[in-house]
């Protein structure tokens, strides 16, 4: 739908369509305007009419002030990474039972499949004895200040759906991230960068954009992509020909006339503009100097294993780190990759997996090193995990003679540290072949409900009204699982 005409708000274009708003105003129904403007900015968290993003207190006193969400996109395997399983390694090769089968969907396995053992092995580690799987080393260093979940389970079992469920607490497009409902909720405790920031490695998540939405929020809550490569932010630098100045008088010039338009209408969307002008004009002097990781120290460098200028996961963690201390809300990175189906060396568990944790696993153990040195991890929450988890079963599709796991949505596991967590604890069990939770589950909705709690929000009190009812991050689910919290 095009926007009316900044300079002569009345005069619509002749193939506009004819807004709600526009319609009840030109009605006469200027009462009625007024109560749709009410109803669209209606929030137990109103922000105020000239800033979206002003800082907002929590309802409680929070655990944490900010969260990275390290999503690893494809779904790692917790049968070879945290939940091992004596039996189905004995019984490896064996046809899975049929009462794991009656009833059962799958998104590739066809027939009767054979159970598959882990070929990895796993040991306690830390004063918590916490158990890792010898692919994550670095992990290993620092088992006590992580609280390892089993027991997560989703209503999905595609890439996907999985993805927006687990990033959004929907499986499908048009409902706000959770950054965009921290962003909403908390505000920005930095007005020279964005309070959502997301980052990506390899490609995008199959969940694409819809991942950082802002859904049905304004869209000045959305995430913003940053590149580790080339320009950080798209569209930011002035075009060529344009001199700093210049494009400092006309984004001046047009929000004044946005702010006419929003006198006239309140409409929310008005703000974003303004807002994301403003922004965009500030960003072009924080985010080069916030993006410059070369100004790190050699011993950082080789903590983290970045290497300034090259695109990878580990300069993706130290800007995590760059991003987290100048305040920003949450920062969402997403590394692909982590399918593992077995049709090939490119997704198989001894080829594409252990290349997988080689890229992220020191990387991510420094980033929460860091952030315990600098006094940062006691307010900062971490959260790492997939979408869902792998089966106890080699896939096998067409015969392949790769080792596979295919999509499982009843037990997986995520960790969590810092920001009010529990250090150093394993929660929940599984079966013995790992097929489903037998003890503490924890729900996505749970997963949601528990970080909200953490930054200091009830999950049920922070509400959006669209399309006449109340929306919330956990949907009318999630408990709160205190098991996990410190």
């Amino acid at each position: 739908m095009n926007e009316r005409n900044p300079i002569h708000p009345e005069r619509i274009p002749e193939v506009e369509e004819t807004t709600r708003r526009y319609f009840l105003r030109q009605s006469g129904m200027g009462l009625g305007s007024l109560a749709l403007t009410a109803l669209l900015n209606e929030s137990v968290f109103a922000a105020p009419v000239d800033d979206p993003l002003a800082l907002k207190p929590p309802m409680f006193p929070a655990k944490a002030k900010r969260i990275v969400f390290l999503h690893m996109a494809g779904a790692p395997s917790q049968l070879d990474l945290f939940d091992p399983k004596p039996t189905l390694t004995k019984y490896n090769g064996k046809e899975c039972p049929e009462e794991y089968l009656k009833g059962e969907q799958f998104a590739f396995i066809r027939g009767t499949p054979k159970l598959l053992g882990t070929p990895y092995q796993f040991a306690q580690h830390g004063q918590s004895g916490s158990v890792v799987s010898e692919l994550m080393p670095h992990l290993s260093e620092i088992v006590d200040d992580v609280a390892i979940i089993r027991s997560m389970h989703t209503d999905q079992f595609n890439h996907a759906p999985a993805q927006l469920f687990m990033l959004n607490g929907w499986f499908q497009p048009g409902r706000p991230s959770m950054g965009a409902w921290l962003s909403y909720g908390l505000g920005s405790m930095n007005r020279d960068l964005p309070a959502y920031v997301v980052l990506t490695s390899v490609k995008q998540p199959d969940g694409g954009k819809s991942c950082w939405s802002s859904g049905f929020l304004p869209t000045i809550y959305q995430g913003v992509e940053f590149r580790s490569q080339g320009d950080p932010v798209l569209f930011v630098s002035n075009p060529d020909g344009v001199p700093h100045n210049v494009r400092e008088e006309s984004i001046a010039a047009i929000n004044d006339l946005n702010r006419m338009s929003l006198q006239e209408c309140g409409d929310p969307e008005i703000l974003t503009r303004i807002g994301q002008f403003e922004m965009a004009y500030r960003m072009q002097s924080s985010v080069p100097d916030l993006m410059d990781v070369s100004q790190e120290p050699q011993s950082i460098h080789e903590m983290y294993g970045t290497q300034p200028g090259k695109a990878s996961f580990a300069n993706n963690c130290l800007l995590a780190r760059r991003l987290l201390e100048r305040g920003v809300r949450m920062v969402q990175l997403h590394h692909w990759g982590w399918d593992s189906h077995g049709t090939g060396e490119g997704d198989d568990l001894l080829h594409a997996l252990p290349k997988r944790c080689e890229e992220t696993d020191r990387p991510v153990a420094a980033l929460v090193k860091d952030l315990k040195r600098r006094g940062m991890l006691e307010d900062t929450l971490v959260v790492w995990g997939g979408e869902f988890g792998r089966t106890p079963m080699n896939e096998a599709r067409n015969g392949s003679t790769y080792l596979g796991r295919d999509h499982h949505p009843h037990a997986f596991t995520m960790w969590m540290a810092g920001g009010g967590v529990k250090p150093g604890i394993t929660l929940g069990e599984t079966d013995d072949l790992g097929y489903y939770v037998t003890k503490d589950p924890v729900h996505v909705h749970d997963l949601h409900a528990t970080i909200l709690h953490l930054m200091g929000i009830e999950h049920t009190k922070l509400t959006y009204r669209f399309q006449g009812r109340d929306f919330r991050l956990t949907d009318v689910f999630g408990n709160l699982v205190p098991q996990l919290i410190a």
